[in-house]
């Protein structure tokens, strides 16, 4: 036996959604009585009353001001170097370069970084990290990154690890969020 709930919102959906003929019933027996049957019929779909999901989602939660044109304590970029130099060194001072791995070790360096970072519970920042793993074979690179921001409230931190086969750039932009 379905509870009563179940039994009114089965009838909610099937009163809610449907569709009808375009012909009325008189129409159509008019047109079959004459000879001539349309071979197909348009159909009109229609809603007769919203769901309560669409209430809920259409929904817009209101937040007041907070009125805070600064960050209370500033982005700590020393910490964050101190962060950089930790992780990387923990991970590529043995490793030789390998295309493959270098590729999934950008990824999991980079989260473990997120990760660090974001325990330090700096209020308000958004933290973007970019980790480079290229091959050091006697050529030279330029990496160059731009960003639109507040140079009051936003910063960089940035560490580059070098070892006998590869090197390694991480980048943390911290960008305040008012």
């Amino acid at each position: 036996m379905m509870p009563d709930n179940t039994k009114d919102r089965a009838a909610r959906s099937s009163k809610k959604r449907g569709s009808i003929s375009s012909l009325s019933n008189h129409e159509f027996w008019r047109k079959e009585i004459h000879g001539r049957t349309k071979d197909s019929t348009s159909t009109v779909s229609y809603m007769d009353e919203p769901s309560q999901r669409d209430d809920v989602s259409r929904l817009t939660v209101q937040m007041e001001n907070s009125y805070q044109l600064g960050p209370p304590k500033h982005f700590p970029v020393v910490i964050v170097n101190h962060i950089l130099k930790d992780v990387l060194t923990s991970y590529l001072q043995v490793e030789e370069y390998e295309p493959e791995l270098c590729r999934q070790m950008t990824k999991t360096i980079s989260e473990v970084i997120k990760a660090r970072v974001k325990d330090l519970m700096i209020p308000r920042y958004k933290l973007i990290v970019i980790v480079h793993i290229g091959q050091l074979n006697r050529q030279s690179i330029l990496i160059g990154s731009r960003c639109l921001w507040d140079p009051k409230n936003d910063t960089f931190s940035s560490y580059v690890f070098r070892n006998s086969s590869l090197f390694a750039l991480a980048n943390v932009y911290a960008v305040y969020l008012e």
